[in-house]
């Protein structure tokens, strides 16, 4: 299972084991540089079926650090479209992550800190759907206005268009983790009491209305996945697994082929019970209850703990993390204790295990 291939649309992956988006905190301007170039690429070396960048904003302003990709602005396609032709060079799909981190935007690199700092020139002001802060010591956040929040629609479609030129095969719209699209879907950041607030129907519009946005300028061959954290782990006070599934279901209607099944992440302190897998339930119940495919994320890491879930039918795909960063072969090992047998890059076939 691992190891047999998998086809969204017009895109067949090698294999169903993902490099999950990792911020990497060494960009300037934006821009992809030699190290996103090795970062990336060593991974499509290592086997992966598909490399996915980390959060890319869709605006300056929507960056996690100052130090974040980005694909607002045209002179961002080249350095990235170098990354592409070398992931696809070696065989694996190349995904981008188009994010925008709202009220959780403008923090020092985790090896600075990783606390909010003040937001550089052009960032101000922070903005979220409601004039609510992270934690203490963020910053308050300007409450969007009707006319911004289309232009931030916009925006994700123009950062699509830009990765159609950048040569990408995937694009995921990150819905996750805290961060601006989340904050509209949650009560917990989200207490508009207009049409963007309130009601289901009415906190999913922001990301329904990205998809559709993105969906008219990404190619219709090519898959378009989201996101999502699956819960806040806040019980019927956030966001939760029936909310997601619900989600799915009309995200599925509206053209999406994936649903990235993470959680948490949209308030400080929260208690979750982390352990190997604790997120794959969530991906087994919106894959069979909203009949969209789906990926598993979160503490996977060993091969014959990814070959389970799909095996089980949790998932269609696994998405691993730091396994990546202490491993970025991890791929061609896991086929060795499967004794599965990938191809190998010829530079390194004299490497490989022979049974």
């Amino acid at each position: 299972m691992l190891f047999d291939p998998f086809v969204l649309r017009g895109v067949t992956f090698r294999n169903r084991i993902g490099v999950s988006p990792m911020c990497q905190y060494s960009s300037v301007d934006g821009l992809a540089d030699d190290w996103h170039l090795v970062h990336l690429g060593s991974r499509a070396v290592g086997g992966a079926g598909l490399v996915m960048t980390e959060a890319t904003a869709v605006e300056a302003r929507g960056r996690i650090s100052p130090e974040d990709l980005g694909l607002w602005s045209d002179h961002q396609i080249a350095p990235l479209g170098r990354i592409t032709r070398f992931v696809q060079g070696q065989g694996a799909v190349a995904g981008v992550q188009l994010a925008h981190a709202g009220r959780k935007a403008s923090t020092a690199r985790p090896w600075q800190g990783g606390k909010p700092v003040a937001p550089p020139v052009g960032w101000s002001p922070i903005v979220a759907p409601s004039a609510v802060s992270f934690d203490e010591g963020y910053a308050t956040p300007s409450a969007l206005g009707e006319a911004e929040i289309a232009d931030l629609v916009e925006a994700f479609a123009a950062a699509a268009a830009r990765a159609v030129q950048a040569g990408f095969d995937v694009v995921e719209i990150h819905a996750a983790h805290g961060y601006l699209i989340h904050e509209f879907l949650s009560p917990v950041a989200n207490h508009r009491d207009d049409s963007w607030g309130g009601t289901f129907d009415n906190r999913i519009r922001f990301l329904v209305q990205i998809v559709r946005a993105v969906r008219r300028t990404w190619p219709d061959r090519q898959p378009l996945w989201v996101r999502l954290s699956t819960t806040d782990w806040l019980g019927d006070q956030g966001w939760t697994i029936e909310d997601s599934v619900s989600l799915a279901r009309r995200l599925r209607l509206e053209g999406v082929d994936l649903i990235d099944c993470s959680s948490g992440g949209i308030a400080p302190r929260v208690a979750i019970d982390t352990g190997p897998g604790y997120q794959t339930a969530n991906a087994a119940r919106i894959k069979i209850e909203a009949s969209i495919p789906t990926a598993a994320v979160g503490a996977i890491t060993s091969a014959a703990q990814a070959e389970h879930i799909l095996r089980c039918g949790q998932a269609d795909m696994v998405l691993l993390a730091r396994a990546f960063l202490r491993d970025p072969y991890w791929p061609l090992h896991a086929a060795a204790e499967l004794e599965a047998n990938p191809t190998w890059p010829p530079q390194y076939d004299r490497a490989r295990p022979r049974r």
